[in-house]
């Protein structure tokens, strides 16, 4: 019997380890590497773009920076992803534009339908419904009460 389990061993194959691709060596200097990024935004109402990115999007809402009481800043967080808004403090006067030339790609796994859906419901105003790019991605548009505009996409597949 003992050696029916050997021959049993014998017979089961071993998974080929396949050789790993070499790097390409890094130029030196060396480039910039970054591990992630985050966005910082001026905002005219404090309150209200915090509304948007928490009620509006799914945000949540992280550290919060007061003075005199008076709420001056939020992280607004959602995964992995972080934004900073700050109230403005007209310094640089009321008429400045905010927002202008500015868009952030955001990824996620999940369905951008249903995401775009849920913003519909709750009251947020899309700049475009979900659609298929000719990329491969799947996204929408929407734009913050600042004017900042944001494309949510799917993941793309690497």
């Amino acid at each position: 019997m003992a050696r029916k389990k050997k021959a049993a061993k014998k017979a089961v194959r071993k998974p080929v380890k396949k050789k790993k691709a070499a790097r390409p060596k890094r130029s030196k200097p060396e480039s910039l590497r970054l591990r992630s990024a985050q966005a910082g935004y001026t905002v005219n109402d404090l309150e209200k773009s915090v509304a948007f990115y928490r009620d509006i999007l799914g945000f949540t809402v992280g550290e919060q920076w007061k003075d005199e009481g008076k709420l001056m800043g939020a992280e607004m967080v959602a995964g992995a992803v972080k934004l900073w808004l700050g109230q403005d403090d007209w310094k640089k006067g009321r008429d400045r534009l905010k927002g202008e030339g500015v868009r952030m790609y955001f990824e996620t796994i999940q369905s951008v339908d249903e995401i775009a859906d849920r913003i519909k419901a709750s009251g947020g105003q899309l700049l475009h419904d979900p659609q298929t790019q000719p990329w491969g991605t799947r996204d929408f548009g929407i734009t913050d009460p600042d004017g900042y505009r944001i494309t949510i996409q799917n993941l793309k597949k690497r």
